[in-house]
């Protein structure tokens, strides 16, 4: 009997299910790590745009992790290191959650993002839209969040010679 057959034939039951779906989660998540292979950030920058319904790995590392299978929720806690090549992302933080049914993700802890090789946001909290492609950043208390990118601007050097313009002074009345 081949390992097709055997593999159909098998029942699973409700404890084995629930023994399987978090190693299945988790691997999903971690399927491939490009740092570990030594592979530059240029490397990782290069992958092809995601067509919605394809999954694409995510890889988070941390000190401790937790999957609560009745919510779909990875937990992980401690030194959090987040890759996401599909969408050029790279990520650190205190803790990150991954809700599988929301296809979302919650950094807090002085989270630090850096995206297409230059963009990058500083905040206490962001949480990360992966549908949307959007994030939503906010600060520690009387702070405010930072955000970095880097603009092309093809006019700064046609407008080199051009001098500012002239203003008005203003009225002392």
């Amino acid at each position: 009997m081949n390992l097709v057959n055997k593999l159909t034939q098998l029942s699973v039951t409700p404890w084995g299910l629930t023994l399987l779906l978090p190693v299945m989660v988790l691997a999903m998540i971690s399927v491939d790590n490009p740092l570990r292979q030594n592979a530059s950030l240029s490397s990782i920058q290069t992958a092809n745009a995601q067509t919605p319904g394809e999954k694409r790995p995510l890889t988070i590392r941390s000190d401790v992790q937790e999957y609560d299978a009745k919510s779909e929720v990875v937990t992980a806690r401690g030194n959090v290191q987040m890759l996401y090549p599909a969408r050029r992302l790279k990520a650190t933080a205190a803790q990150a959650q991954y809700f599988s049914r929301d296809n979302r993700i919650v950094l807090s802890g002085n989270v630090y993002i850096l995206q297409n090789g230059g963009n990058s946001i500083r905040g206490e909290s962001v949480t990360y839209l992966i549908n949307e492609g959007r994030f939503v950043a906010l600060p520690k208390p009387n702070r405010q969040v930072e955000s970095i990118y880097i603009v092309n601007d093809n006019q700064v050097n046609s407008q080199v010679n051009t001098p500012a313009p002239t203003t008005l002074p203003l009225n002392s009345n």
